[in-house]
Parts: C-alpha cells; sequence; structure tokens
C-alpha cells in the first residue's frame, strides 16, 4: 500500500497573530507526523501552486481578481473571519496545489491513497467570496482537476468538519456527476446545510445534509454512517472519493459543540477508506480542514495517516466525551426518506 503525503511549509507565510487559524495548526500536524515512525512509509510529495486556470474551474474571474488585489494591500479582511495579508494569495494557490498534487497521485497511480496536510482550509470558499477562513476551495478545485485530467465521472466528496460545507455545496449543487455528503452541526456557523438541501436541476438527490445537534459523538456518527451515507455511496457508485478531513467536531475543539473523539474519528476514516477500496479501487484523498484544539488536529491526522497504510493502530491521548448523546433516530430516518434510500 503507497500512502502519498502532501504538505508544504512554504502556507506558513499566511497568519495572522492572535487569529486562530494560524500557522500553529499546520506545524502541529506535521511534527506529529514527523516524529512517528510511519513517516518513513509515506510517499512524500511537493505540490505546485495552482493556476488562474485551474481557480477558475469553480470560482469566478471578479474573485481571482480580489485576491490579486489583496497581494498589493497591507493585510485586509475579506469578510469577519477571514484575513488576506500580501502572501495569502500565494499560501492559498500552495494550500490547493497540495490537494491536486495528492490527486494527480492517486488517478496516475503513483500512490493508492493519499493525505494532504495544508491550509489554509476551503470548504466555505463559495465561487466568488472568501468565507469562514477559507480563500480557494481546494477540495472542489482538485474534483474538477479529477474530471478534466483523468476523465473521472463520479467523485463522492464527504465533508465531516463540525461546520458545513457550504463553499463545496455551492460549487456542485446542479452537478449530478459530484455527490456531496455533509455532517455537520446545527445550527451552527454559517447556517446553511438543512436536510432538505438536496440539490437541484441535474443535481437533485446529490446532495446529502445530515444537520446534527450538538453533543451528538462516535454513537451517531457510526450510525449515520452505516444507517445512511453506506446506502448513498453504493448507489452512486464513485470512481475517487475526497474527504474534507475536519477535526473540529472533536469534543474538545474551541468552535465546535459536537462530540466525537479521536477514536470515534478513526472509525469514520476506516469505514471512508473501507468504502473506497469497495466502490473505487481504494482511489481516496484526505484533505485537512478544521480543527482548532492543535493535539486533537494533530493527533486526527496522524490516525488518518495509519488508516490509509493499512495500521490498526488508532492513537488517543485525550479520550472519551464528557456528556451523554442525543438521539437522532428522526434525523436518519428523514434523511433516508427524503434520499429514497434503504
Amino acid at each position: 500500500m503507497t500512502t502519498a503525503y502532501i504538505t508544504d511549509s512554504r502556507v506558513q507565510v499566511h497568519t495572522l497573530a492572535g487569529h486562530i487559524e494560524n500557522a500553529g495548526r499546520l506545524a502541529a500536524v506535521q511534527a506529529r507526523i514527523a516524529a512517528d515512525p510511519i513517516a518513513a512509509q509515506l510517499l512524500a510529495l511537493t505540490p505546485e501552486p495552482v493556476s488562474d486556470a485551474q481557480i477558475l474551474t469553480v470560482h469566478t474571474q471578479e474573485y481571482l481578481d480580489l485576491l490579486k488585489w489583496t497581494e498589493q494591500q497591507n493585510g485586509v479582511q475579506l469578510d469577519a473571519d477571514t484575513y488576506a495579508l500580501p502572501e495569502s494569495f500565494s499560501a492559498a494557490r500552495l494550500s490547493c496545489g497540495a490537494a491536486l498534487r495528492a490527486v494527480d497521485a492517486v488517478c496516475s497511480g503513483e500512490a493508492d491513497n493519499a493525505l494532504v496536510a495544508t491550509r489554509p482550509p476551503g470548504h466555505h470558499a463559495v465561487p466568488d467570496m472568501a468565507m469562514g477562513f477559507c480563500l480557494l476551495a481546494n477540495v472542489a478545485i482538485a474534483a474538477r482537476h479529477a474530471q478534466r485530467e483523468y476523465g473521472v465521472e463520479r467523485i463522492l466528496i464527504v465533508d465531516y468538519d463540525v461546520h458545513h460545507g457550504n463553499g463545496t455545496q455551492d460549487i456542485f449543487y446542479e452537478d449530478s456527476s459530484v455527490y456531496f455528503c455533509s455532517t455537520h452541526q446545527s445550527p451552527w456557523y454559517p447556517g446553511t446545510g438543512a436536510l432538505e438541501e438536496i440539490g437541484t436541476g441535474a443535481g437533485k438527490g446529490t446532495t446529502l445534509n445530515l444537520p446534527l445537534p450538538a453533543r451528538v459523538g462516535d454513537e451517531g456518527f457510526k450510525r449515520l454512517y452505516a444507517e445512511v451515507l453506506w446506502s448513498a455511496a453504493r448507489r452512486f457508485k464513485p470512481q475517487l472519493m475526497i474527504i474534507s478531513a475536519g477535526f473540529d467536531a472533536h469534543w474538545r475543539d474551541p468552535l465546535g459543540g459536537l462530540q466525537l473523539t479521536l477514536s470515534g474519528y478513526a472509525h469514520l476514516s476506516r469505514e471512508l477508506i473501507r468504502m473506497a477500496a469497495e466502490l473505487c479501487n481504494g482511489k481516496i484523498v484526505f484533505v485537512q480542514e478544521g480543527g482548532y484544539d492543535h493535539e486533537a488536529l494533530s493527533c486526527g491526522m496522524l490516525n488518518v495517516a495509519y488508516a490509509l497504510l493499512g495500521l490498526p493502530t488508532v492513537y488517543d491521548p485525550i479520550g472519551t466525551a464528557p456528556r451523554p448523546e442525543p438521539a437522532i433516530d428522526d434525523i436518519i430516518q428523514r434523511a433516508k426518506a427524503l434520499h429514497s434510500l434503504d
């Protein structure tokens, strides 16, 4: 089993003192993986920045022009949460390029699967605007790259960040070639991702939202995957899977209220890898999104690496969540009814 590992410290020029999305997040992940013996088993690859043409597969020319404008400024706020320094756009190009390099590795056969450790994240970036710490829609651009360069006809994107991946949803909402599934806390930022948001036009039925009340944790997520996501994935028959791997649904994260543990996250990763093995010859790429408790984030990414390499190891130094979980039977039944799932 060959697992590609794509990361690049050049993205660290994008960091703002006092902001929760800062260089320390990626540094923690890189250090955790580098210190583990499995680092020698990973195929380390170096990304290249995405081009304007690649950006324009999902973003507008006006937004691209805005990002270029930020390079000439002394630092601007693109929305209430998202900053851009003069160096930020170059970092975002490289961060997105890491996701594309992973797709190249997996789709060309250079690697069986891939893990991308990068920032800034991407799943909130909509076609014409930055949102929620995200400048470029990394996973969405990577999906378009797979379609254009490798002829991939069906891509499953699964987003387990605590926040709804509104940018990814918006980009593919009318597109039947990409199936998007998001598990996320609701009500929570950014306020999107209702069960009834299932896609429209040709894409009707290829958006699966599973909004969850606070405190849902390991058991609830296990049920969602077993009773809903597996059926949806088998029906869609993806040829490639891309995972928006956000670790802010961990119970200790300061920006979320869900209660996954590191062991629970490891179970989800292994289910997704098993799904890829059954449905698309193991072709799966994990791309880092949120996660603001550095220990939970870095241990979570390390556990993904273990799983991609086929190792049974699960590292959870933090332990279990503190509160009981709420029932989610109604969410499961409504989702199955909306999407006609068995």
